[in-house]
């Protein structure tokens, strides 16, 4: 009686071991690195030098996109500097100062839709396409949307 439960038990533990020793070298195994040729370590090397965009390129972009979001701040600046707009913002009761400090802090896109609104809000105006209580609306309209973007 005591021989079938020796080779259960002796069946159990060559189990164990034979599983233990398979997962030790397996994950010894997916530790070491294959070796690599000298083709492979020259491409390695060639692909560190090469980049999908220069650090030039990138300079470039960073400073044409910084030159173009200061024409635009200098645009809406322009625009609410006009009699017109220094009017509304002393009707309103709105800080210019306050306006100016925040411009600066509009995203990009903010930016481009605003300063585009004021611009063409201009253009219309001076062509005798707008009259003056709708240049007005206008202004207030940018004035609001600054303030809201920028303080909420």
């Amino acid at each position: 009686m005591h021989l079938p439960r020796f080779f259960s038990l002796f069946t159990r533990g060559l189990v164990a071991v034979a599983l233990g020793s398979l997962l030790i070298s397996s994950s010894t195994l997916r530790a070491q690195e294959p070796a690599q040729t000298p083709i492979q370590l020259t491409t390695a090397a060639a692909d560190q030098d090469m980049h999908l965009v220069s650090p030039a390129q990138l300079d470039q972009q960073v400073q044409s996109s910084t030159a173009t979001r200061q024409k635009q701040i200098q645009n809406l600046n322009r625009f609410l500097a006009t009699p017109e707009a220094q009017k509304v913002m002393k009707d309103s009761k709105i800080d210019p100062v306050q306006v100016k400090t925040a411009i600066p802090s509009l995203t990009d896109a903010e930016l481009v839709d605003l300063s585009a609104r004021a611009d063409h809000a201009q253009h219309d105006f001076a062509a005798g396409f707008l009259g003056t209580t709708a240049l007005l609306l206008i202004i207030l309209v940018i004035l609001v949307i600054i303030l809201v973007s920028v303080y909420h």
